[in-house]
């Protein structure tokens, strides 16, 4: 199981820092979170049985690829993420350029782990219906995928039309960077399942964890497709060896996580964390 660590519980200021200190000490990503814009009044949460945001509309927000090529620019090996991207938002050139750019100046370090949104007043700002956001999803990773991998493409969907575009240079991961979806949703298990290459879960409890798991792995199979060649991910606090066994046992891939209480502390539980399992 590889450990990633996650920025949506840390203070901007530290962001370069705990991106070279978690390549330093072996960390195998750092996941940066997104969102194009928040409103004043928001509603909903990503968190199953919650009912309000997470986050105030004051939190500061960052262009996830800008950023990310910064933090490629600093880095040598850690692997780069988004923790997600809320892909139906924008339109798939954009999305593709974005992703082939930070992939390419990386060195094929990218993950993209993408999502379909759960703030439904970002959508209504960026005037676009909420209510189809699953099917713009679905057709802006089709076409991102022709765009990484076809010499031309000519596309006319629900969302999308355009006629013989070419899409120069492709990223450096082929055929593309791992696509993970996240969400605990039925309809973001059958995206992950039948159009990605992982998931990104959020906190979750072992028994929850691996409902979720089990889920996924049933849906992959009747998808035709191998369970054992898919990436599983989650978050979860982790107290001892034997949360890392079972957790594995499981079928955790990627433990995405945060091992801090306030940013100030965040170096110094990066530190201890490594030291004590790595």
């Amino acid at each position: 199981m590889e450990f990633g660590i996650t920025f949506g519980r840390l203070h901007p200021g530290f962001f370069l820092e705990a991106a070279l200190e978690a390549e330093r000490l072996g960390f195998e990503s750092v996941w940066l979170p997104e969102h194009m814009v928040f409103t004043r009044e928001m509603s909903r949460s990503p968190h199953p049985g919650e009912e309000h945001p997470p986050v105030p509309p004051e939190t500061p927000v960052y262009d996830a690829f800008v950023y990310l090529a910064f933090l490629a620019g600093q880095t040598e090996r850690v692997k780069l993420g988004t923790h997600v991207f809320n892909i139906g938002l924008r339109h798939p050139f954009t999305t593709a350029r974005g992703v082939q750019t930070v992939d390419l100046v990386s060195n094929g370090r990218f993950i993209f782990g993408i999502g379909a949104s759960w703030l439904e007043e970002e959508w209504v700002a960026a005037q676009l219906d909420f209510a189809t956001r699953g099917r713009r999803v679905d057709e802006a990773i089709a076409v991102c995928k022709r765009l990484w991998t076809e010499p031309e493409v000519t596309h006319h969907g629900e969302f999308f039309s355009f006629d013989r575009v070419v899409f120069e240079p492709k990223p450096k991961s082929r055929p593309y960077p791992p696509i993970l979806v996240g969400g605990e949703s039925r309809a973001a298990l059958r995206r992950a399942a039948k159009h990605c290459d992982g998931w990104i879960g959020m906190d979750h409890t072992f028994e929850s964890g691996a409902a979720q798991i089990k889920t996924l792995r049933t849906l992959l199979e009747e998808a035709g497709r191998d369970p054992a060649a898919f990436e599983y991910c989650l978050g979860s606090p982790i107290t001892s060896a034997d949360d890392v066994k079972r957790w594995e046992e499981i079928g955790v891939t990627r433990m995405v996580f945060a091992p801090w209480r306030r940013s100030k502390e965040a170096i110094d539980g990066m530190r201890r964390f490594a030291d004590t399992y790595f």
